[in-house]
């Protein structure tokens, strides 16, 4: 038996293995590059077994049928290569399906060209039968062609190497034997075939075929060992790089073996150059990772961490790392940022607390409601007792009794209408309208609503308001304030009083003025009275009695009309208190800015 049929027989070999990758390619069809490598691996198999049966022929037109059965798969081998090879090093972006087409532009010219060479004899000049080494070999004169397949073939394959050198130079440790066997297998079939071209040593036979039998180990290989059909390696890194979560492997010794792009955020001082440096070194000024780093896996914990996102918290998961058998390789540190939740977690705590402050105010107000509603109301029901009583015993003038249920009933109907009104500012049911409103005759209309209350304690209510004074504000609440400011004046001020109203210009603001010859306000309750939120209710020089939510309703109902409010006391000679509202001039000048936007 002549050596060829070793050959032939170790090129059958070739073809079992390459159709034995064809299938695990097949079985992992559903990634791009299994379908590219196992269209690859397809090509070659027609290569190999054409030649196996061609250097066993013995008559020309049995050598000619078997090199058309090679050439099924020899013209579009190296582009399904190439397509691999961009698919492998994260290139998949350039497959398209007009630039495969023309890619297989070439090819498809060498495969007819090669089946009709009869006819015009491009592709090979001439085919003749050598028996020189003791069996039938034929002898080819090559065509321009031919040369033509053979420049564009390499070309190709040089601009993949270019691109899988690349790859192993920027890969990362773990990943550069995987680009190794790719760049080691890809050189076996055109490696040889370079030597057969150009005739630095001399072979009877064409070796080419053999380079698929030495590709196909090194691709086993890489399959088996670090299951390179699964996910190209550029691609794994890609997918690594884009986690939003920062990850960060160690070895079982602590040392640092990778870290993707967000974990460079996170962490400070993360670059290539510190890769296998331990832990210690690597998490210097976070103690926290580094406590977490030194305990078992599997362990969760919550942190902040101050670095080039500031004030950032973070959930912080370890767990083992395992290789291709149980056994743990290395640790995996993942951080991912739960900023937003705190803050929600924080907000709820805060709102928590100021529900408890409502409802603890809700409480006190209940409580003094009560009481302040209890009172004169229990008086009101003994002075009618006692009126009933004192007018079925004698017709005796009950002036002094009537005098006082009627201060009762209007004490209380003061209460009542204050707690409306605080409530629907509270509520939201007080809609803000500001207009421009003559304040004299604001005044004048509120002042007719206490006068009564007045003249009962003899005091005398001078307003020095002159007419024309125009304020922008909200009609119900100016003469909220006003009435307020009043019935507190009336309350405090001594029998035989003065109060006295003015206004006064500054600013484009109107500063009203509302003084007393009262009692003043004691030093302790001075600093607080206009802070306070819930200030406590003091008894007026007459007993008059209130909830104290009028200067509240003052100071809200003044800041939402965009003034402010203040006062002066001097304990025993009175108190003047100042709120500020916008003037009508200052209301012009807003509306006029406002149009000049619109129509801008």
């Amino acid at each position: 038996m002549n050596y060829n049929l070793y050959l032939s027989a170790l090129l059958m070999a070739a073809t079992c293995c390459s159709l034995m990758l064809v299938y695990l390619c097949w079985k992992r069809r559903n990634l791009p590059i299994a379908i590219s490598y196992g269209l690859g691996l397809l090509t070659g198999s027609f290569y190999t077994f054409g030649y196996a049966f061609e250097i066993t022929s013995t008559t020309l037109e049995q050598i000619r049928f078997w090199l058309r059965i090679e050439y099924i798969g020899i013209p579009f081998g190296t582009v399904l290569w190439f397509i691999m090879v961009l698919q492998y090093t994260g290139r998949q972006s350039w497959v398209r399906p007009r630039y495969v087409a023309l890619l297989m532009v070439v090819p498809i010219l060498t495969f007819i060209s090669h089946n009709t060479n009869e006819w015009h004899h491009l592709f090979y000049k001439s085919m003749t039968i050598n028996t020189s080494e003791g069996f039938p070999l034929v002898t080819l004169i090559k065509g321009p062609l031919y040369e033509l397949h053979v420049i564009y073939s390499y070309s190709f394959f040089i601009v993949g190497m270019v691109f899988l050198i690349q790859m192993f130079r920027r890969a990362a440790p773990r990943m550069k034997k995987q680009v190794a066997l790719m760049i080691i297998g890809s050189w076996g079939p055109f490696g040889f075939t370079l030597v057969y071209l150009s005739r630095l040593i001399y072979m009877p036979l064409d070796l080419s075929p053999f380079g698929f039998l030495f590709s196909g180990i090194f691709f086993m290989w890489g399959i088996y060992q670090f299951n390179m059909l699964r996910l190209a390696p550029l691609a794994l890194q890609n997918v690594f790089e884009s986690m939003k979560d920062a990850v960060i492997v160690f070895d079982l010794d602590n040392r640092l073996i990778s870290f993707n792009k967000a974990a460079n955020w996170v962490i400070g001082g993360l670059h290539k150059k510190i890769l296998g440096q331990p832990a210690a070194q690597v998490l210097l000024h976070y103690p926290l990772l580094l406590e977490i780093i030194m305990k078992d896996p599997s362990s969760e914990s919550r942190v902040q961490i101050t670095g080039q996102s500031d004030g950032q918290f973070y959930n912080i998961h370890m767990s083992y790392v395992s290789g291709n058998n149980p056994n743990p390789v290395g640790k995996l540190l993942l951080l991912s940022n739960v900023t937003e939740t705190v803050r929600v977690e924080e907000r709820l705590h805060d709102n928590a607390r100021q529900l408890g402050e409502l409802n603890t105010f809700k409480d006190r107000m209940f409580s003094v409601v009560a009481h302040d509603i209890r009172d004169p109301i229990a008086v009101l029901v003994n002075l009618m007792e006692l009126l009933e009583e004192e007018i079925q015993a004698s017709g005796e003038d009950h002036e002094e009794i009537v005098r006082e249920m009627r201060q009762q009933i209007q004490n209380t109907f003061s209460l009542v209408e204050g707690l409306l009104d605080w409530f629907r500012s509270q509520t939201g049911g007080m809609i803000f309208n500001p207009v421009e409103r003559d304040l004299a005759h604001t005044v004048q209309t509120n002042l007719s609503l206490v006068r009564l209350r007045g003249e009962n304690k003899n005091i005398n209510i001078l307003s020095e308001i002159p007419k024309g004074t125009y304020v922008y504000a909200d009609k119900e609440m100016l003469e909220l304030i006003i009435r307020n400011l009043l019935s507190n004046a009336i309350k405090f001020t001594d029998y035989g009083g003065t109060i006295r109203l003015k206004a006064e210009q500054k600013d484009r603001q109107m500063v009203i003025s509302v003084s007393d010859t009262g009692e003043g306000i004691p030093l302790e309750q001075a600093h607080s009275l206009l802070q306070d939120d819930y200030p406590v209710s003091s008894v007026g020089t007459a007993g008059e009695r209130g909830i104290g939510l009028g200067l509240i309703l003052c100071r809200e109902f003044v800041h939402i009309n965009g003034g402010e409010i203040w006062f002066d006391s001097i304990p025993a000679q009175g108190s003047t208190f100042y709120f500020s509202i916008p003037t009508a001039a200052k209301a012009s000048t807003r509306r006029a800015a406002s149009m000049e936007g619109e129509v801008r």
